[in-house]
């Protein structure tokens, strides 16, 4: 058979442990031969349609393509436009397709479908669990979701210093046959998230100093990091712990990220994050949602926040940090 290519999304600890999965029934169930592993972000969605994917293609934890022979995601953003929803609707019944958005993640869902297929390796039962929680932030504290010492979350903070492809591609191999105990303690992931973790530590020193507060509860901040630095997602709670929802806005000499989240550890009905962040051309799922701007778009940036800070204050109290 033809070489396959795997695409997985990625930097994301759930793409990582998707892909693993996916690897593994392909080979063993299905006879494929995955020559090639291809690590894939939100800053190809303007074009991740124009053209046709090689045969034989697998796409996990990232966006819907005709061209795939294999395919399972859960954001609620996964589908560009009406003629691909479609498509995927017109070859559900008879395709190797996954859809649910009510899933916790992309791992979960190809567990739930394909985890017979890994009965002989055990140790994916507990990768999956760790994706669940790390994609649906299921975190006991805001503690162990910026600096927490189980292994997945060593593993899934080493991906955030210069995600490259050879990175994503070597870890993928090591989630395949390893368990993660024995892939964080491997010297290539330990030595990333040392300097991830000591990163963290001076970036939220940094946020300190920034948070403020929106109607409707919104914990915002705007930071610019140095080389040294390193913004956590959920920076804003470890400050403000009773806010509903949570906005970074983090700038590079590349652009501006802009993510947003529902407090995790609050319970009350969210509004509809990642839809919100795809007005814009970004996306996420129901809790949390994420857009990088270039910099060569930067105008856009005042109205990007102005418009996401106002769907997150429909609804909610005033808090005080």
């Amino acid at each position: 058979m033809e070489a396959a290519t795997l695409y997985f999304h990625y930097p994301c600890f759930d793409g990582l442990v998707s892909a693993a999965l996916a690897w593994e029934f392909l080979e063993a169930q299905k006879g494929w031969r995955v020559g090639e592993l291809c690590p894939v972000n939100y800053t190809v969605r303007n074009t991740w349609l124009n053209g046709e994917l090689g045969h034989p293609c697998a796409i996990v934890d990232f966006l819907y393509h005709p061209s795939a022979d294999f395919w399972a995601d859960h954001h609620a953003t996964s589908m560009l436009t009406k003629e691909v929803e479609t498509d995927y609707q017109r070859r559900r019944a008879n395709s190797c397709l996954f859809f649910d958005e009510q899933a916790g993640s992309c791992a979960s869902l190809l567990f739930r479908h394909l985890g017979a297929a890994s009965a002989g390796k055990p140790h994916f039962k507990e990768m999956v669990a760790w994706a669940d929680k790390i994609d649906s932030a299921r975190y006991a504290s805001v503690e162990e979701a910026i600096l927490g010492e189980a292994a997945a979350l060593k593993i899934n903070r080493s991906i955030l210093l210069e995600p490259g492809a050879d990175y994503a591609r070597f870890l993928c191999k090591e989630l395949r046959t390893h368990d993660l105990d024995y892939v964080a303690a491997l010297d290539e992931v330990k030595i990333r998230q040392d300097e991830v973790e000591q990163r963290i530590r001076t970036g939220l020193k940094h946020v300190e100093g920034q948070i403020r507060m929106e109607p409707g509860a919104v914990a915002t901040f705007e930071a610019e990091p140095g080389k040294d630095e390193m913004i956590n997602r959920y920076s804003a709670y470890y400050y403000a712990p009773d806010a509903r929802y949570s906005v970074g806005i983090i700038h590079s000499e590349e652009g501006t990220a802009i993510t947003a989240m529902r407090n995790p550890w609050r319970e009350f009905p969210s509004v509809a994050i990642g839809r919100i962040f795809s007005q814009f051309g970004g996306g996420g799922h129901q809790r949390v949602g994420s857009i990088f701007i270039p910099k060569n778009e930067s105008q856009r940036v005042p109205d990007v926040i102005k418009s996401l800070l106002s769907q997150l204050s429909l609804a909610g109290p005033e808090v005080n940090v």
